[in-house]
Formats: C-alpha cells, structure tokens, sequence
C-alpha cells in the first residue's frame, strides 16, 4: 500500500472547492439580502473550517487518525475563533470602509461587482490556503517531529493574534482613546500583531502537513497567505484608511515594525 492516497485526495480537493462554492454564494446572498458584504470576513475563518471537516471526513481509513485529529482541531479552534470575533465586532454596523471604498468602482450592479471582485477571489484563495490542511487528512505514515513544531509555531500565532484582537478591543471601547492611535501591548512592537499571528498559523498548519513530503508541495499556501497579509488586501487597505483617519498614524509607522514584531524605533 502506498503511504499516500492520491486519488483520494483529487476527490476530496473537489469536494472542497464544492464546499467552498456554495459557501461563498450563500454568503453573497446574505449579503445581498441584508446590504452588506463584509459578512464575508465572518465566512473567511469558517470556511476553512468547512474544508477541514470535508477532508477529515473523506479521508476515513485513509490517514494517520492521529495527524487528522490534530489538524481538525487546530484548523477549527483558529477559524470559529476568528470568525466570532469578526461577527462580534462588525454586530449593529454597517458595511466595512474597506468595502464601500471599493464598491464606488461598481459600473452598474454592486451585488456582481461583489460577486466578481469579493467572493470568488476571496473562494479560490480560501481553497488554495486550505490545502495544507487536505494534504495532511491523507497522510499514513507522517514522521512526528515537524508537525509537533508546526504545532507550536501555530499556538504562537494563535496567541499572538487572539492577544492583539482583545488588546485593541478593550482599547476602542474605552471613549477616552477616541481618536488616538493603539500603540500598547503587542501593537508597541508591530503594527499588526493579529496578521503577524494569522500568517503564523498558517506556518504552523503547514509544518503539520510535512509530516511527509508531499506537504512540501503546499508551500504556495501559507505564502499566499502571508504575501496577502502583508502587501495585498491586509497591512495596505488599512494602513491607507488609518493614515487618513489618525493624526498621530505616520508618527506611529515611523516607530514600529509594520510586520515582525521588533523593539520600537526611537
């Protein structure tokens, strides 16, 4: 017997990319429904949840139990965590800035520019993330070492993101930092510890997957994710949005590490 099921997994990949698909269309259509399509931050850490449950469940006496096991949880802890979060946070607003920035683009229909330029990006990025995540369901004879370390590495993202999130939200509920700039805690030392922790995740989830040598192959992932944090829709969209909206930003960025957390800069 092979120590790898590939035809097994070519079924579950599009088993999942089927998952994704009706996934981002129902969430466009609750978007649609309630006029806002932000809903679909909310959806990002959920989806990959669905994905990881698609392949643990494809990949019965096809994998390592224990490897499916981890990989299930800690996709699952990571993705209901911050999909609560992001539900929590935009509860009783509007749509994102982010959003209504780029919706002004919109020749005619807002709900297909949406559709086109939101969802199905957003879809094929969350598949392609994701397979890290598939690629370790079907692994039967991993080693122990890198995953235990990827493990780790995952627990310090996880930490690092969940301790940056709480920081900033009990800094903006309180009505005397109105209109200041987040620079305690984890945001002294980057400017964006929550992305710094995403990408850390995706790290770690990678490292699981090399248990064997065909996760080597999903390194794409985790890059994806990290070049997406760092100079696509994450680091920029809202370093352009604050900068406009915080006196104080620029001085801010001068002094602290836009990415790796580092001492700050006198």
């Amino acid at each position: 017997m092979s120590d790898f099921a590939t035809g097994d997994l070519v079924v579950c990949a599009a088993l999942s990319a089927a998952a994704v698909a009706v996934l981002m269309v129902a969430t466009w259509l609750i978007g649609r429904s309630i006029g806002r399509y932000n809903v679909i931050d909310t959806t990002w850490g959920l989806g990959f949840v669905v994905v990881a449950v698609v392949a643990f469940a494809s990949s019965v006496g096809d994998g390592d139990p224990t490897l499916r096991a981890v990989m299930l949880a800690i996709v699952a802890i990571w993705g209901t965590r911050l999909a609560v979060y992001l539900a929590w946070r935009s509860r009783g607003k509007g749509e994102d800035r982010r959003y209504a920035l780029m919706f002004e683009r919109a020749e005619d229909s807002v709900a297909r520019y949406a559709a086109v330029h939101v969802f199905v990006p957003q879809g094929v990025a969350m598949w392609f993330i994701s397979l890290p995540v598939q690629v370790a369901m079907f692994q039967r004879a991993p080693g122990v070492i890198v995953p235990m370390v990827g493990v780790g590495v995952w627990a310090v993202g996880l930490g690092f993101e969940s301790i940056g999130d709480r920081q900033l939200s009990r800094f903006v509920a309180d009505p005397g930092h109105r209109g200041q700039v987040m620079d305690r805690g984890l945001w002294r030392f980057t400017r964006h510890p929550n992305y710094f922790g995403d990408a850390c995740v995706w790290w770690g989830i990678f490292l699981v997957a090399c248990g064997q040598w065909q996760g080597l192959l999903t390194i794409g992932s985790p890059i994806l994710m990290t070049w997406t944090l760092v100079a696509k829709t994450g680091r920029p969209m809202l370093e352009h949005e604050m900068e406009a909206r915080r006196p104080g930003y620029a001085s801010y960025v001068r002094r602290t590490s836009g990415f790796v957390p580092l001492p700050p800069r006198s």
